[in-house]
């Protein structure tokens, strides 16, 4: 280790058989500085006391690298898949540089009755590259119940969870606003540049725990209104995850990150189970990749999801036993490093993290482990692999067609990529193709110029189709 925080005896003595020091996990000074002009951004979550609303406040200064007329923000809880189960996101005010502007709302895939996934804001005067927008919006957030999603309230106890559940800033630098429509397939849809979350406060009732992202900076009471504010900052995230409720809480420093882990009560695995689990993918994923982007890793353990949902920094799981759903941790901890630390448009490019993440899954876990891969579930075929979302979603078993198409044959093209080139040539361009690309938006030309020096490695990825969109 590197001297900063050991693990503690008892987890050692599980985890760490030979006298070998586990590699150390973190921390976000050992990847590449972001970009000093990323947007800025203060958000503020006050959550009623049932709850199913939420109340909030934004605040992003923006500083395009391209002259701009408009500004764009996405309402993501008004896709498909969770504004049918209840969700929604209203922006009630919004102001430019202090002044006014109605909105002009665009469904862009927002299913009949749901509020618009796609807000237009047009600027009095276009700006040019560098200057500087301060965008303020007031906004309300709708939770369905037992949502298997990103954001909801639990059917039974108190227990609350909201990811992407804000106006988010929809540039992609040196390309533009991304408007792509959301589809009726699950799955993220995000594009969102790297930002310093320079606040984050969640005002609860008092009682209540908050799990969020970042470096937690303490909590307010107030006696007179029976309300906390839990605060929170992170110096470079992509979007922002909240889950408030009942919750038991570990908190526990391991080779430099701080690992919070909160679960109601009741779940089937105990927190300690959950970080010995957590714990030991990451390990493996560090050795593969490089240090976790993030000083403070916070993971959700939500009895009405099903699987899991990534963030920077943060992970919501399932009610699973985190053993024998292994494949899973590994699978949403690897998006710590595709989606996290490199992004990408996932409307246009969805196999720039999913495939990367369950290629890393391959590696690193036992791939007769892996529910996407049953005998039968579906006939493969190449030459698809760079599709966008639209083209997924337009087949007759979308879903299905989606996950065999992306997670499937992208993490066998990824293997087969590797074999051509040699597993150490590979990896090592891999870990080069996450430094270059830090923080930033990547695309498949990236991951070309990447590889490029691996011809057979580039051939094996030509033919999956990695580099021919649809959009």
């Amino acid at each position: 280790m590197d001297g900063r925080d050991a693990v503690t005896d008892a987890h050692r003595d599980t985890t760490d058989a030979t006298d070998e020091a586990p590699p150390p996990l973190a921390a976000l000074a050992d990847w590449p500085e972001p970009d000093p002009q990323r947007p800025v951004v203060d958000l503020r979550f006050e959550v009623a006391a049932d709850l199913r609303q939420v109340t909030g406040t934004e605040r992003i200064v923006f500083r395009p690298d391209l002259s701009v007329c408009e500004v764009v923000l996405r309402a993501w809880p008004n896709k498909p898949a969770t504004a049918r189960a209840g969700n929604a996101l209203e922006v009630t005010e919004l102001r430019i540089d202090g002044e006014v502007v109605p909105p002009i709302l665009v469904p862009a895939g927002a299913p009949d009755g749901a509020p618009a996934t796609l807000i237009e804001a047009p600027l009095e005067q276009c700006a040019s590259a560098g200057a500087s927008i301060v965008v303020d919006l007031a906004f309300e957030v709708r939770l369905g119940t037992a949502t298997d999603e990103r954001l909801g309230v639990a059917q039974a106890g108190d227990l609350a969870w909201f990811g992407t559940a804000f106006p988010l800033l929809a540039w992609e630098r040196g390309q533009g606003w991304a408007r792509d429509a959301a589809v009726a397939v699950p799955g993220e849809m995000a594009t969102s540049e790297t930002f310093e979350l320079r606040s984050l406060e969640v005002e609860v009732p008092h009682g209540y725990d908050v799990l969020g992202v970042g470096v937690p900076l303490g909590v307010r009471d107030d006696p007179a209104t029976g309300r906390s504010t839990h605060r929170f900052a992170a110096p470079a995230v992509r979007d922002v995850t909240v889950t408030v409720g009942d919750l038991e809480v570990l908190e526990e420093d391991i080779d430099g990150v701080t690992l919070h882990l909160g679960a109601p009560a009741g779940t089937r695995a105990s927190l300690d189970a959950w970080r010995d689990q957590v714990v030991d993918v990451t390990r493996s994923l560090v050795d593969h990749l490089g240090p976790l982007p993030y000083d403070d890793l916070w993971v959700s353990v939500l009895p009405d999801q099903t699987d899991g949902i990534e963030y920077a920094g943060a992970v919501q799981f399932g009610d699973v036993d985190p053993e024998d759903e292994r494949w899973l941790l590994s699978h949403e901890l690897a998006h710590q490093w595709f989606y996290g630390l490199v992004g990408n448009n996932q409307a246009r490019d969805p196999w720039l993290d999913e495939a990367f993440a369950s290629f890393v899954q391959a590696v690193v876990d036992d791939p007769d482990r892996d529910p996407f891969r049953p005998p039968g579930r579906l006939a493969r075929s190449d030459g698809e692999l760079g599709q966008p979302m639209t083209y997924w979603a337009a087949q007759e078993r979308p879903g299905r067609t989606y996950v065999e198409g992306v997670y499937v044959r992208g993490s066998d093209a990824l293997v087969a990529a590797r074999d051509a080139a040699g597993a150490e040539a590979f990896d090592a361009a891999l870990r080069d193709y996450l430094v270059t690309n830090a923080h930033a938006i990547a695309t498949p030309d990236d991951v070309r110029a990447a590889f490029a020096h691996l011809p057979g490695a580039v051939a094996v990825l030509e033919t999956a189709g990695a580099f021919a969109t649809g959009s």
